[in-house]
């Protein structure tokens, strides 16, 4: 049963978070995370709900959404009224592709009294050519090339101590390799991820390294990428993941950095394939030295607001939050391996209590905002 009346407190702006639709469950999506969004808005003052690409009727008054119930731990299917402000939370980025979502994702851009923010998942290969086009970002990319099966690799090879080739359209370190070139000259290896471990297969010769490289990939679209000697922690190299959201202001602020550590078995530092979450200033500190890792965490503050604002200037898209992977090599530089659109909960709880106040505090700030009037953060000079 659903009730007939439309919930919202009075005067209360209103927010939705859009996912899917579901036959069994009503929505898909992280319902922890959306319980934490609701609580969070209840706090902050604001009206937020859980609808669907079907359920947001964008010419009608009120909408068919979902609420959570903390007495009864259970989820209420209910009337609200239309948003002021939409979350994208489409959990897949084949659920972007398909044509009634693309539609409604329009619609809401569209819209005269609506805001959605974060319209989309990134292509990597459209990330790196964005940040190459600035001079103030350019020094943070390695160097990328879109995968070709007929393209030369050797060359790189011999340039770089071993090679990434990632997945365009991937996440969580799903689909990624490594190759290098053995010790001695003794032929070439191959290190694919598979969930928490590698696969290895080495190779004599570099062309029958490129046919196992060409049907492993298949149709996909792939980039190459330069390998980097990240700094390490007992022989294991971490990154850092930062949070990066805008405030009351509409302006782009570092709510928190954490610190992945690879797995033994992985090659990549994603906690899905085997990484675990470490505190970031312990792992620096071990590789270096307090005073340069308190250096190295400050810089890091900085290139994140650099090249967040740099993106959203670059894919002319209103963006609200992102979660950026930055590398630190063995000689302390910065260097940008992803942004998500779409970032997952943190797990550390200073960085996911002050992640969802920011968030509250956004989206009040686009419900006083009309389009074409939201405020264009200036990066500071330096």
């Amino acid at each position: 049963m659903m009730s007939d009346a439309t919930v919202s407190e009075a005067g209360s702006p209103v927010v939705a978070i859009l996912t899917m639709d579901d036959p069994a469950r009503g929505f898909r999506g992280n319902r922890n995370n959306f319980i934490d969004l609701i609580e969070a808005g209840k706090q902050a003052g604001l009206t937020i709900y859980v609808t669907t690409v079907q359920n947001l009727k964008l010419h009608a008054s009120r909408i068919i959404g979902y609420s959570y119930n903390g007495v009864t731990k259970s989820w209420e299917r209910r009337w609200f009224p239309l948003p002021q402000v939409v979350y994208n939370r489409i959990p897949e980025r084949e659920d972007e592709w398909i044509p009634e979502v693309r539609q409604k994702i329009e619609e809401c851009l569209a819209h005269p009294n609506v805001r959605l923010f974060n319209q989309s998942f990134f292509s990597k290969w459209l990330l790196f050519k964005w940040l190459r086009s600035s001079r103030k970002t350019r020094r943070f990319v390695p160097l990328t090339r879109k995968y070709d099966p007929a393209m030369k690799l050797l060359p790189l090879m011999r340039k770089y101590p071993f090679l990434y080739l990632k997945p365009e359209k991937g996440k969580a370190g799903k689909g990624i390799m490594r190759i290098s070139r053995q010790t001695g000259n003794r032929g070439y290896q191959l290190d694919a991820q598979e969930k928490n471990a590698k696969t290895v297969y080495r190779y004599p010769t570099l062309r029958q390294l490129k046919e196992r490289l060409n049907a492993m990939i298949g149709n996909q679209e792939y980039i190459v990428q330069q390998g980097i000697r990240l700094a390490s922690y007992k022989s294991r190299p971490f990154d850092l993941r930062v949070l990066v959201q805008k405030n009351s202001r509409g302006v782009w602020t570092v709510t928190g950095i954490g610190a992945r550590l690879a797995g033994e078995l992985s090659i990549t530092t994603h906690v899905p394939r085997g990484g675990s979450i470490e505190n970031p200033r312990r792992l620096l500190t071990s590789h270096f030295s307090a005073e340069r890792a308190a250096n190295i965490l400050r810089r890091a503050r900085r290139s994140a607001l650099i090249i967040a604002r740099q993106i959203e200037r670059a894919s002319k898209a209103e963006l609200g939050e992102l979660s950026l992977d930055l590398g630190v090599d063995r000689q302390a530089r910065i260097w940008f391996f992803e942004a998500n659109a779409k970032p997952m909960k943190f797990d550390e709880p200073d960085i996911r209590r002050k992640s969802l106040a920011r968030l509250m505090q956004y989206c009040k700030y686009l419900t006083g905002k009309k389009h074409g009037s939201l405020r264009q953060d200036k990066p500071k000079s330096g």
